[in-house]
């Protein structure tokens, strides 16, 4: 994959159209990405990883990433858009991508979001045009991924080179490292194995232990069944010998279940013998003292009847009398009713003649309706009166409302006339508070411009006081340790000079008689060397020479400490000047001061603003409702004097209408009054005179009727009657009476009754209390019977259960050994697996091995043939074993952990391990030619030598036809790098500048 050009326009940092031609960079293999933090150098590679995948590397992905894609520098009119041309495969493409868009709609206020845009192109060379092939997201997206063979994770793993990632990387534990080397090497499928197989582990467990659990419940159900005489196995699901134990049980519950079936059987036979003869017993003795119990209750039924013989004879003659009456009843009815209509209308007519004058209170039925007719009919001549009245009463309120109108309008002209008179005062000073904000929002602006160097300058003045003092520290630092590496280097060569002049009785301390000496072969040692006081053995120089290097490396971070206060303190120089930091902070703490006076003077400008507008707005209102008060006025002048003349027509003819009366309605009410009055008086007189006569009449019929049926008076004949509440209780006696008796002659005249009354009475309670315990010991010896049955039921089901279950558990059984087995291996905890190493740790270690190798290759020239890298699958601590990584140090032919590494050896160790996982990444994803790198940051934490071989080794990547980007601060590298794209940031957004190797 070789990079060819990049188009950036809205994108990130950059608000314009830039432009990157990686042709011409490339030229020279080794080109720098350089500029300030916060340029935008790292933008460039997201604009990059963006336009192959259409999403920015995942540390910097965030929610509604089309948005903050977009250069917040850029113009309105201006959509975000990437273009990529590369060569991959052996096809010159061009990618186009543009994010989600949020603009102005073309019509109506607000926004709109257009989606966002894909286009894939492909340069034809025998036509020498571009051709479309795609513009879907998701066939672009796959075809990009199937030509470089590796997803978006590998890409910036292997093509972007993140030097951070694998100085955390060298120092991590195995997790992690098998987490980036999962991501990197797709191994997921051999996760998932190891997944699959603790899956169906668990599932055949809990297969096992369910089924080990079923046949506990059974063998409880059983114990419950068979009560005392089970014992069940001390065993938990899942151990061995459960089956057989509980199948074992099983059989003895079940054979002495059936012996105490047959005892219950015996003694259910016996208690239905003695329950069928007291039963026998019993109903002989309960048919006796029936018999004897009706006799003597009939006996007494009959008694009764003769105390009650005269009464029932005077219910049977009150019974004759009343039916003699009932011919009477309707006459006497009638009579009542008669009688009940005259007293109610001989009550109405009187409190209707107590309301009349006494002029009429004692006349006639017909002059009372004559004189109700006259007054109602003057009555009526009163409408029109009534109609006149309303109208004035409308008059009235009318010229009321003009009134209250009028005082209203007075109001309002007279408070507009009191505002408007200080009107100009209010406007000049409003107007002057708008001058005043606006001046000192100029004056804050003007100020804020100065703020800001003079702050950095006092920012850089503080950092200059406390790095001169830094730097006296460091020096004396990195004298002391110089000092130091110098003692520990003459004591390790003194010790080591000692060591060899004492080697001979190190080398003879290890000679015994008939075994060849190291040095010269003898098999005789005659006098052999001894070791003298104060000899220095092989583990003494070894301590002094870890040290010396100790020391040494104390120094080297020591001076390289030094270096970087002096550029520092150099750098804050360079920006305070020799300006004391005092009178800096006194000049910046005056501008603050200034600038926060000024914006708060500024602040009050839209408040200021507003109420201008508003008193502005409340004059215009105020002399508009002025003006309306007067017109209002004016109109108000004719509709009173109409109104004046209407009203008094009005009163002149209401004066004739009400007569002595206050009002024409409270002479209509008199009238209707009287009327009213003198109707009813006539109409209750009427009433009375007819129902008098009909009284009459009434009693004539009764008399006659009272005569007839027998009765002296009518009186007679009404107290006879009876009513149907007291005819029906008379009759239900002399019913009930009758067959008493007929019910107690039945009784008496039985001759079984009788027979029984001659004989002894009955012993009830005994035949009962004796059928009583017959009854309990049969249900006690059925229960137990059936019990019995049961529990010999019970056991032979569950016991079927249990063996049906045992049956199916052993196949299951011997799959669940076999699959954990298999689990544990590929999870690495079963003790087959000595190192613990699971299985997609077994493949990653194969990986890590590959890259380990490749990276040695280029760390030897990084560090002049010190460091090679190693892959260890030894266990760390409880850990399990398969992805360490060691660094073995050829000074001392030690192999040691990679977090030992210095600041600059990390790097150029992180770097060599990045270039090597690239190689491998690159043939596992199916050779995929990667003509284009980028390396990011790292390089300040070098030494000038150090650098030199990092880019000789960076350089030799050229031979491959690759070129390699670096992004760095190091200003070291522009004078060694000539091939340059820089990110020049400023106020509206940054912009690219390109030099290329000429």
């Amino acid at each position: 994959m070789r990079l060819h050009r990049l188009d950036i326009t809205a994108f990130g940092p950059f608000g314009a159209s830039q432009s990157v031609d990686f042709d011409d960079l490339s030229a020279a293999g080794l080109f720098l990405l350089h500029g300030p933090t916060g340029a935008g150098k790292t933008s460039v590679l997201d604009a990059v990883c963006y336009a192959l995948y259409g999403s920015v590397p995942g540390a910097r992905q965030g929610s509604g990433q089309g948005m903050t894609l977009r250069s917040d520098h850029a113009a309105p009119g201006t959509r975000t858009e990437v273009r990529l041309e590369l060569t991959v495969a052996g096809r010159r493409l061009e990618i186009t991508r543009q994010p989600p868009w949020e603009r102005l709609k073309l019509r109506g206020k607000g926004t709109t979001v257009d989606k966002a845009q894909t286009w894939l192109r492909e340069y034809d060379p025998t036509t020498r045009a571009w051709k479309d092939l795609s513009r879907s997201h998701q066939e672009i997206g796959e075809e990009i991924t199937q030509l470089l063979g590796m997803s978006r994770e590998q890409f910036c793993q292997v093509v972007l080179l993140p030097q951070g990632d694998f100085a955390r990387f060298l120092r991590a534990d195995a997790e992690a490292r098998g987490k980036l080397l999962g991501r990197l090497f797709d191994t997921r499928r051999f996760a998932e194995v190891e997944k699959r197989l603790a899956e169906r582990r668990r599932a055949t467990e809990a297969q096992v232990r369910e089924g080990d659990a079923a046949l506990l419940a059974d063998a409880h159900r059983m114990q419950q069944a068979a009560g005392d005489t089970m014992e069940l196995p001390e065993l938990a699901p899942g151990e061995p010998g459960l089956a057989e134990a509980v199948l074992e049980a099983a059989a003895v519950a079940r054979a002495t279940a059936r012996e105490l079936l047959t005892i219950a059987d015996r003694r259910l036979t016996a208690a239905e013998s003695a329950r069928a003869a007291t039963g026998r017993e019993l109903a002989e003795a309960r048919e006796l003292d029936r018999l004897q119990r009706r006799f003597a209750e009939a006996r007494e039924r009959a008694a009764r009847l003769a105390e009650r013989s005269d009464a029932h004879r005077a219910a049977q003659e009150r019974m004759e009398r009343a039916r003699k009456a009932e011919a009477v009843a309707p006459a006497l009815e009638l009579r009542d009713v008669a009688d009940s209509e005259h007293r109610r209308a001989a009550a109405a007519e009187a409190r209707a003649r107590a309301l009349l004058p006494q002029a009429l209170a004692d006349a006639g039925a017909a002059p009372l309706a004559a004189a109700a007719r006259r007054a109602a009919e003057e009555l009526g001549g009163l409408e029109s009166a009534r109609r006149a009245e309303r109208r004035l009463a409308a008059l009235v309120e009318e010229r009321a409302g003009l009134d209250r109108q009028e005082r209203a309008d007075e109001e309002v002209r007279q408070e507009a006339e009191t505002w408007l008179a200080d009107w100009e005062t209010v406007r000049t000073g409003l107007q002057s508070r708008v001058d005043s904000a606006q001046e000192a929002a100029t004056r804050a602006e003007q100020l804020a411009v100065q703020r800001d160097p003079a702050r950095r300058r006092l920012t850089a003045a503080r950092q200059r006081d406390r790095l001169t003092d830094d730097t006296e520290a460091a020096r004396q630092r990195a004298l002391a340790a110089a000092e130091d590496a110098v003692e520990a280097r003459a004591h390790w060569l003194d010790l080591k000079e000692q060591r060899l002049h004492g080697i001979a009785a190190e080398l003879a301390a290890n000679l015994t008689d008939g075994t060849p000496c190291a040095v010269c072969g003898a098999t005789q040692h005659p006098a052999p060397a001894r070791k003298t006081a104060g000899h220095v053995d092989r583990e003494a120089e070894e301590r002094a020479l870890t040290a010396y290097q100790t020391a040494d490396e104390l120094r080297a971070q020591a001076e390289r400490h030094l270096g970087t206060v002096r550029e520092a303190l150099a750098a804050a120089t360079a920006e305070a000047g020799d300006t004391p930091t005092a009178q800096l902070a006194e000049a910046a703490e005056e501008l603050e001061g200034a600038y926060t006076r000024a914006r708060a003077t500024a602040s009050g400008l839209h408040a200021a603003q507003e109420e201008l507008r508003r008193a502005e707005g409340e004059r215009e209102q105020r002399v508009a409702a002025q003006q309306q008060a007067a017109v209002r006025s004016a109109s108000r002048v004719a509709g009173r004097d109409r109104l004046e003349r209407e009203q008094a027509l009005l009163e002149e003819e209401l004066t004739l209408a009400r007569g002595a009366a206050e009002s024409v309605t409270a002479r209509a009410a008199q009238l209707e009054r009287r009327a009213a009055l003198l109707t009813d008086a006539a109409d209750t007189a009427r009433a009375a005179e007819d129902t008098a006569q009909r009284l009459k009449d009434a009693d004539a019929r009764l008399a006659d009727a009272a005569f007839r049926a027998g009765f002296d008076t009518p009186a007679d004949a009404a107290a006879a009657l009876l009513d149907d509440t007291a005819h029906r209780e008379l009759q239900r006696r002399l019913d009930a009476w009758q067959t008493e008796d007929a019910a107690v002659r039945a009784v008496l005249a039985e001759a079984d009754t009788a027979d029984a009354a001659r004989r002894p009475p009955a012993d009830l309670t005994a035949a009962e209390q004796a059928a009583a315990d017959a009854d309990r010991r049969l249900r006690e010896a059925s229960s137990a019977r059936d019990a019995a049955d049961r529990c010999r039921a019970e056991l032979d089901r569950l016991s079927a259960h249990a063996a049906t279950s045992v049956r199916r558990l052993a196949p299951l059984r011997e799959e669940y050994t076999r699959v954990a087995r298999l689990a544990s291996l590929a999870a690495g905890t079963s003790a087959d697996n000595e190192r613990r190493m699971r299985l997609e740790s077994y493949v990653l270690a194969a990986r890590l091995e590959q890259v380990a190798a490749a990276a040695t290759a280029r760390l030897l020239r990084m560090s002049a043939g010190r460091y090679t890298l190693v892959h260890s699958d030894d266990r760390s601590g409880r850990g399990r074993s398969g992805l360490g990584l060691h660094v073995v140090d050829a000074w001392t032919g030690r192999e040691r952990d990679t977090a030992t590494l210095s600041g600059g050896e990390t790097f150029f160790a992180s770097l060599a391990l990045a270039l090597g996982l690239a190689d491998v990444v690159t043939d596992e994803a199916g050779g995929v030619r990667l003509d284009t790198l980028f390396i990011d940051e790292g390089f300040g934490s070098l030494d000038d030598q150090t650098l030199d071989e990092v880019l000789d080794v960076l350089d030799a990547l050229r031979e491959r036809d690759r070129s390699v980007g670096i992004v760095s601060h190091v200003p070291d590298l522009r004078r060694r790098i000539h091939a340059q794209l820089e990110v020049v940031k400023g106020r509206s957004g940054s912009v690219l500048r390109q030099r290329g190797a000429g």
